[in-house]
């Protein structure tokens, strides 16, 4: 039995990089949840290709320890289902091999369909070779193809465009799923809806009513075993321009004329092109050293002793539209850092008249991870005689209102939108060159040297001037308050 799919007979998906970490870790379990669920097309084929010469046991093996299911019998069925093909990404005659192992299956399952879809887990410096190669080799004329391209998407603006140039010579922007996998994530999914199901929420998102929003990535673990890799790109290209951009784009956007792919992609682009680019006034850089006994950024031997790439940044994006002119947008992002957490906090203003002094902020807090949650943060009467108020919550935590639901990874997720044909969550490609327009001219002053780097602490907040940075902006802080439970007693002298 199959899932809901738009895809019209059997399909085979070819998972490109198959020998790498990003296909064991992320692409073959997700497809094996998929599986489970009966989520794929009726008598789906995969095929995992890579330079790595193996057998298919060989193959089974290195797969097999991700493969998380309920029952063991599952796992085998699915094994059953993949097969493994090794080949290099440059040359047309281990492509046509392809293209023949991807027939033979076609052959098998007596030719009901030809679809195919053709997952990149790929570095970027073979995406071109290897989408100019599938297409000359292994394009079925007569079904549905689609190929999935990871990030990062280019380095720049020029980057950007050479690759979508080069793309777009052999596919179709309809055939192409630019995949950025914040957009699967359950509370990402969810900004739309909770924005424009609710008018309460969405009347209260403008600058008549907002003092500043914070998009805030935090990791607790550094560069571990990838400083090499992440040297080459920075925190900003690594989380911001992609993954913090697109929720951004999400929450402030204009409503779509309907909540189509192409109107919801429509308002992001238009908003994007209203953000100005980024000041290198209103940025602040860090890079994590050694302390709590954890290395520095720079003791990775793999990492030039000279390096200026940011482990850490707040930035600030400005969009001049009536909606939003006024109110900063302050991205923070970094890694090695006290906890790890992924949340979006909007601060109100503070009340004309206030009955009663020091109230707190308003909050609207969507928190991404850990345990997704939509908590609004209020201010109320202490129960008593007194007439004080202290903040408290509205607060919807997924784990305890939607009990024994079944929450899909983001690749889970995103993976069957592609199969499914919803472009929504995936990235078009003037968004990609609208988003880089504003982070590339900072970019390029920080590759160039011109933006100050300083230091912070393995387990701290982030660099030393942080708070400091944030106060120019209109934020608030709350030493005293803590998400989920106000504790009266810290507020007593307020009281």
């Amino acid at each position: 039995m199959s899932g809901t799919t738009d895809l019209k007979g059997d399909t085979t998906i070819v998972v490109l990089g198959a020998s790498g970490d990003l296909a064991k870790k992320k692409t073959f379990p997700s497809l094996i949840r998929l599986f489970e669920r009966n989520l794929l097309p009726e008598d789906t084929a995969i095929l995992g290709y890579a330079r790595t010469k193996m057998e298919q046991k060989e193959f089974h093996d290195r797969i097999a320890p991700n493969l998380k299911t309920q029952k063991e019998e599952t796992k085998q069925k699915f094994l059953d289902i993949c097969r493994y093909v090794p080949g290099a990404y440059d040359e047309a005659g281990a492509f046509q091999n392809l293209n023949k192992e991807i027939e033979e299956v076609e052959k098998k399952r007596g030719g009901k369909g030809c679809n195919r879809i053709f997952y990149l887990a790929l570095p970027p410096n073979v995406f071109a070779s290897v989408a100019e190669q599938l297409k000359k080799n292994c394009y079925a004329e007569s079904g549905v193809n689609r190929v999935v391209i990871e990030k990062p998407f280019g380095k720049d603006l020029e980057s950007c465009q050479e690759l979508i140039d080069g793309m777009k010579n052999l596919w179709s922007e309809k055939e192409t799923f630019r995949i950025d996998h914040y957009l699967g994530k359950e509370m990402v999914k969810n900004i739309l809806p909770f924005r424009f199901s609710n008018p309460l929420v969405d009347m209260s998102l403008n600058n008549k009513t907002v003092e500043n929003v914070q998009i805030t990535f935090k990791e607790n673990f550094g560069t571990e075993g990838r400083g090499g890799y992440f040297d080459e790109f920075g925190i900003i290209r690594d989380i911001q321009q992609n993954h913090l951009c697109q929720v951004f784009c999400l929450l402030a956007m204009d409503t779509p004329d309907s909540f189509d792919a192409e109107a919801i992609r429509d308002q992001k682009v238009k908003l994007l092109k209203e953000t100005k680019p980024i000041s290198t006034d209103e940025v602040l850089l860090g890079q994590y050293t050694a302390a709590n006994g954890k290395p520095g950024y720079k003791d990775d031997d793999t990492v030039p002793k000279d390096s200026n790439t940011p482990t850490y940044a707040a930035i600030v994006l400005h969009v001049d539209n009536d909606r939003w002119r006024g109110v900063p947008f302050i991205m923070k992002a970094g890694k090695a850092l006290d906890e790890g957490k992924v949340d979006i906090r909007v601060q109100y203003k503070e009340p004309k008249q206030q009955m009663v002094a020091e109230v707190a902020r308003n909050e609207l807090v969507l928190r991404v991870q850990p345990g997704e949650a939509i908590y609004v943060k209020s201010n109320t009467k202490v129960p008593g005689q007194d007439s004080a108020s202290v903040p408290a919550e509205l607060d919807l935590t997924y784990s305890k209102r939607f009990k024994n639901m079944y929450i899909p990874e983001a690749y889970e997720a995103l993976i069957l939108d592609c199969i499914q044909g919803r472009h929504s969550n995936f990235v078009r490609d003037d968004e990609l060159l609208a988003s880089w327009s504003i982070f590339t001219p900072l970019l390029h002053a920080i590759d160039e040297g011109k933006v100050p780097c300083t230091t912070y602490p393995y387990g701290s907040r982030g660099p030393e001037k942080l708070d400091e940075f944030m106060a120019k902006f209109g934020y608030q802080h709350d030493k005293n308050y803590v998400w989920p439970e106000t504790d009266v007693a810290k507020y007593a002298e307020k009281l």
